[in-house]
C-alpha cells in the first residue's frame, strides 16, 4: 500500500519536472525575443520565426500541464495563489496566447495587424513569458502576502478559504528585487537555449555566425542574474514544518536542504555541469551544434532540483508573508489521498506521453531549416 507521504512527495517531483521542462522549452520565447537581431532580411527572419514556431505547442502544452497538475494535486496552492495573485498569472496566459494567435495569422491575407504586427507581439511574449513566470516560481521562495482559513468554508454566503493580502493581486511580486532576479535569470536563460537551438536547427553561415557571437553576451548575463539569486537562495532563511505542524523561520533553510538530500544536491550539479559544458562548448568550438541537448538537459535537472528544495524536506514551498500560520507546503495542501492514488495510476502513462512528444520533435527536425524551404511556401509562417 502506497503512503498518503509517498504520494505528497511523489506529486510534487512530477510538478518540479513540469517545471523544469517549461523552461527548458522557454527557448521558444528565447527565441522569439531575440531573432531580430541575428535577420537582416525577410528570408532570414522567416527561417528564425519557422525554427521555433514549429515547437510553440510543447511550450504551451506544458504550460497548462503544469497548471493542471498544480490544479490536481495541490488545490489550495491552485486556488491561493491563481485566485490571489490572478492578474500576474493572466498576464503570464494572455502573453503566451498572444504568441500562438501571432504564429497562426501573421502570414494570412487580410490579417489585422499585419505581418509586423503579429511579430511584434512575439517579441512581446519573447520578453513577458520567461520574466514573469521566473518572478512566478520566485514566490515559492520569497514569498506571497496571503492569508488562509480553512473555517470560513462554513460561512456559506462566502466561503472563501485563501485572502490575497494586496490590492495590486500578484503584481506586487515585480517590486521584490530578488523576484525580478530570479525573472531575469529565466529570461536571459531562454535566450542561451534559444541561441544554442538556431545553431542546430537552422543552416544558414550568417544566422549561425551571428547567434554564436550573441552567445558570448547572452550568456554572462544569465550567469550574472543566476549566481546572484543562487548565492541569495542559499544564505537566506526559509520556513519550514516543526514539530506539532508548527512553521518555523529556519536559518539557512535551503542550505540544509540541498546538503541534506544526496539526491537532489546531485540532480542540481549535474544540471549545472550539463549547462555549463553545452554552452561553453558551443562557445569554443566553431563547429559543435549539439549544445542545446546538453544545456537543455541541464536546465531540466536543474530547475527541477531548485523546485524540490522548495518543497521536500519539511519546507514551505509558499510561504505567507501576512502569517507563517497560513504558509503552505505539501501536507496541509495537497490533495485528499484517493485523488492522489488515481491520479498516480494515470501519470503511470507520461512515459509513452513523453516518448511521443519526442517522436514528433524527431520528425519536425529531421530536416534543417533552410532558405530554399522558406521560398517554396510550403507549411511556413
Amino acid at each position: 500500500m502506497i503512503s498518503y507521504l509517498f504520494l505528497q512527495n511523489y506529486w510534487w517531483f512530477l510538478i518540479s519536472l513540469l517545471g523544469g521542462l517549461l523552461v527548458f522549452l522557454l527557448f521558444v520565447q528565447g527565441g522569439n525575443s531575440i531573432y531580430p537581431a541575428l535577420a537582416r532580411d525577410e528570408a532570414s527572419r522567416r527561417m528564425l520565426i519557422n525554427s521555433t514556431g514549429r515547437k510553440w505547442e510543447f511550450t504551451f502544452t506544458t504550460l497548462v500541464t503544469f497548471g493542471g497538475a498544480f490544479f490536481a494535486s495541490f488545490p489550495l496552492f491552485y486556488s491561493t495563489s491563481f485566485g490571489g495573485a490572478y492578474w500576474l498569472w493572466m498576464l503570464i496566459l494572455l502573453s503566451f496566447v498572444l504568441q500562438a494567435v501571432s504564429y497562426e495569422f501573421q502570414g494570412h491575407m487580410g490579417n489585422i495587424l499585419g505581418r509586423r504586427g503579429y511579430r511584434l507581439l512575439l517579441q512581446v511574449n519573447g520578453f513577458t513569458g520567461p520574466l514573469l513566470l521566473g518572478v512566478a516560481v520566485a514566490t515559492f521562495f520569497t514569498g506571497a502576502d496571503f492569508t488562509v482559513n480553512q473555517l470560513r468554508l462554513s460561512i456559506i454566503s462566502n466561503p472563501v478559504v485563501s485572502t490575497w493580502g494586496s490590492t495590486w493581486h500578484g503584481l506586487e511580486a515585480l517590486a521584490n528585487p530578488w523576484n525580478l532576479t530570479l525573472g531575469l535569470a529565466v529570461f536571459f536563460l531562454s535566450r542561451v537555449l534559444a541561441l544554442q537551438y538556431f545553431i542546430n536547427n537552422v543552416r544558414d553561415e550568417q544566422i549561425e555566425a551571428r547567434a554564436r557571437r550573441r552567445l558570448w553576451i547572452e550568456t554572462p548575463l544569465f550567469l550574472i542574474f543566476f549566481l546572484t539569486f543562487l548565492g541569495r537562495l542559499l544564505t537566506m532563511s526559509g520556513q519550514g514544518v516543526g514539530h506539532w505542524n508548527l512553521v518555523e523561520i529556519i536559518p539557512l533553510k535551503y542550505l540544509h536542504n540541498l546538503l541534506e538530500q544526496p539526491f537532489v544536491l546531485v540532480l542540481f550539479v549535474a544540471g549545472v555541469v550539463l549547462v555549463l559544458w553545452g554552452t561553453l562548448r558551443t562557445l569554443l568550438s566553431k563547429t559543435w551544434r549539439r549544445g542545446i541537448w546538453l544545456s537543455g538537459t541541464g536546465t531540466v535537472l536543474t530547475v527541477t532540483a531548485m523546485l524540490l528544495l522548495a518543497g521536500w524536506n519539511d519546507t514551505c514551498y509558499y510561504p505567507s508573508l501576512a502569517d507563517t500560520r497560513s504558509s503552505l507546503y505539501l501536507y496541509n495542501s495537497c490533495a485528499s489521498a484517493p485523488t492522489l492514488q488515481v491520479m498516480a495510476i494515470v501519470s503511470l502513462l507520461i512515459p509513452f506521453v513523453l516518448a511521443y512528444i519526442f517522436y514528433c520533435w524527431r520528425a519536425i527536425d529531421r530536416k534543417p531549416i533552410t532558405r530554399e524551404e522558406m521560398e517554396s511556401g510550403k507549411h511556413v509562417y
